[in-house]
């Protein structure tokens, strides 16, 4: 089990405007939150994990596969894995992502 309290975990900056907080997770699923500045602009990419993400607050522009739409709080979607995908904050911004299976490259950076 993984039981992570709301002020314990560490926090990552993998990039200008980004913060990353990599919470409860097990070795096929993974929990993390992030929080974006606005006018942030991330990294187009692709990862082998499908990813679910919810918008707690702000709202965030994507592109995904050449898709682009507009998520607001509230809102949520799916990213498949593999799939080129990017986004950037039009607010300041609070995301929850679900990576299934775990991204070993997060969970090496806990403790």
């Amino acid at each position: 089990m993984s039981f992570v309290r709301t002020l314990d975990p560490e926090t990552f900056t993998p990039e200008p405007g980004m913060k990353r907080q990599v919470l409860a997770h097990t070795d096929q699923l993974m929990l993390v939150r992030h929080y974006f500045d606005k006018d942030w602009v991330g990294a187009r990419h692709s990862h082998p994990h499908h990813q679910l993400v919810y918008v707690v607050s702000g709202s965030i522009r994507v592109d995904v596969d050449g898709k682009i739409f507009d998520a607001h709080a509230g809102d949520s979607f799916v990213v498949d894995g593999n799939v080129e995908h990017q986004a950037s904050a039009l607010e300041a911004s609070e995301v929850l992502d679900v990576f299934t299976p775990v991204r070993e490259d997060y969970r090496d950076l806990v403790k």
